[in-house]
């Protein structure tokens, strides 16, 4: 781009989750297809213990990655006086709790920077499954049944929660932590004598968990793009080659199929990109998002799984892919994702415009702009 600054992306990987190395391999296929013409890439890594370094590249091996001076949180100035870190926009990359859930993007909403993705609030709503339910519901979008069940509920009475669980569902019926991704934590319970042990282990995740209704039916995605008019990707289909779609499958094996786009008809496709679009709106949520739903075979209904408001960016991630089919390549998936993320920060900082006003909201709308 003669003539033309570049943009300086910082890209956030790492983190306190256990989604920690899932963030890495994201990361990595980020800063390998940014385009080097349009960005100038920087990197921060966050450590398991939540502290925050500069480094090369994600590519960098564990053990260089966690050498050198780390920081409680972004070292914008540092107190030896040298010069602290700066980017034009902030790129989280960060799945899980301590990153995914409005936490990170709270700490960069007080700073005054871009970033890209979703807000505090659907951040939040988006990591908590069963809030996010809540909100779907009183919507009036379709979610599959479930029960919630903190801790302190579960402590005080187990017996007659499991009472309370097996007149509400029959089995088989998914465990889950509320507050975790890429399928960390779920046991999918096939009879009653099980659930306690399945109940137990989710608690190990997370103090608030969900146990929803297992049914029988196809695992559709859909990739949303966009601020406040989004857009949708068309559809793909997960079939995994275990019980469900875990962990192992999804990062491990490498045996799942991805179908993108998904075999379906055009009127299933239409329905499923509307919905995508409504449970990303009724979240309030920004810039990108990956949508999962659930096909009932039986019925032929379409239910909200959850949402991804940052949905894994590996080589076999379906967020990219669906883009890609529908006719995105993945460098300008990421030019689109960055832009948004400009044009977010300035929605939300934009002032009448006067060439008298100096006030810090008007400087803070400079950030991220080319001169």
């Amino acid at each position: 781009m003669p003539g033309k600054e570049r943009i300086k992306v910082a890209l956030l990987f790492g983190g306190r989750s256990d989604e920690h190395e899932v963030s890495l391999i994201s990361a990595t296929s980020i800063y390998r297809h940014l385009d080097r013409e349009k960005f100038e890439v920087v990197c921060l890594y966050i450590n398991r213990q939540g502290f925050w370094r500069p480094v090369e590249s994600p590519l960098e091996s564990l053990e260089d990655l966690n050498q050198g001076q780390f920081f409680p949180f972004l070292p914008w100035s540092l107190s030896s006086g040298t010069k602290g870190f700066q980017a034009d926009i902030y790129f989280p990359v960060l799945h899980g709790p301590g990153g995914e859930d409005g936490t990170i993007q709270g700490l960069l909403e007080l700073a005054g920077v871009p970033y890209v993705g979703s807000g505090v609030l659907a951040s939040a709503l988006g990591m908590d499954k069963i809030m996010c339910k809540a909100v779907w519901r009183a919507h009036n979008l379709p979610v599959v049944p479930y029960f919630p069940l903190t801790i302190t509920q579960w402590n005080a009475n187990p017996q007659a929660t499991l009472g309370n669980i097996n007149q509400q569902f029959s089995f088989p019926v998914f465990v889950k932590p509320a507050n975790l991704g890429s399928s960390v934590g779920i046991t999918k319970v096939k009879e009653k004598d099980h659930l306690a042990k399945a109940i137990s282990q989710a608690f190990q995740f997370d103090s608030k968990i969900l146990i929803e209704k297992a049914i029988t039916a196809r695992e559709i995605e859909c990739s949303v793009l966009g601020n406040e008019n989004p857009q949708a990707s068309l559809p793909g289909e997960i079939i995994p080659s275990r019980e469900f779609y875990d962990y192992q499958d999804k990062y491990l094996e490498n045996k799942a199929q991805l179908i993108a786009p998904a075999n379906l008809p055009p009127k299933k496709i239409k329905q499923i990109q509307d919905l995508a679009i409504k449970a990303f709106q009724t979240i309030d949520a920004r810039g990108l998002a990956r949508v999962d739903f659930f096909l009932e075979h039986e019925s032929d209904q379409i239910y909200l799984n959850e949402i991804n408001t940052i949905p894994g960016f590996t080589a076999i991630s379906m967020y990219p892919k669906l883009w890609e089919v529908s006719g995105l390549t993945y460098p300008q998936l990421l030019e689109k994702l960055i832009h948004l993320g400009l044009a977010q920060f300035q929605h939300r900082f934009t002032l009448i415009s006067s060439s008298k006003d100096t006030s810090p909201a008007s400087k803070l709308i400079l950030i991220g702009q080319k001169k």
